[in-house]
């Protein structure tokens, strides 16, 4: 991966872990602790299962409290621009066809939003790399673990869609 593009991420990419950091740091961190707390108070812990879990958890929480809050503080956004119209650059939705008719439809985004979706890609990926600052009906070829494969590009789209 390279050191830019790790770090960089879309507006929606960017209020999705804002909005997770904020629900892990004044919904969930709090109700677990309420859980380890009350589960202390019964007594050995050594013995208190719901006391262990949810002190794991609670260490869970805090290490993706820890990683998102350094996360966002390191990235840039990249905003959609208007001189993107046309051609394939980070964010856009891109849709390609290889020699078999096979389709396939997905979003150029940023290693942090990749999670979850099987329709967004790394702009770290093969694919992503390949296909940047390519337009509509441009060829594009892609190695792939049995060789190189070779795709066109049928729609690049900026709007943002499900």
């Amino acid at each position: 991966m390279s050191e830019t593009s790790t770090k960089i991420i879309t507006t929606e990419g960017h209020e999705t872990l804002k909005k997770e950091l904020d629900y892990l740091w004044r919904e969930h961190r709090p109700d677990i602790t309420q859980k380890v707390a009350w589960a202390a108070s019964l007594g050995d812990r050594s013995e208190n299962a719901d006391y262990q879990y949810n002190k794991k958890l609670l260490r869970e929480i805090d290490r993706r409290i820890r990683y998102l809050r350094k996360r966002l503080e390191d990235m840039r956004v990249v905003a959609y621009s208007p001189e993107q119209e046309g051609r394939v650059f980070f964010g856009a939705w891109v849709e390609v066809e290889d020699e078999e008719g096979e389709t396939k439809r997905f979003r150029i985004v940023g290693y942090d939003e990749i999670y979850g979706r099987m329709d967004y890609i790394s702009i770290d990926s093969p694919m992503a790399r390949a296909l940047l600052k390519k337009e509509v009906g441009d060829e594009v070829t892609v190695r792939v673990p049995a060789g190189e494969k070779v795709w066109w590009v049928t729609k690049i789209d900026y709007r943002v869609a499900g």
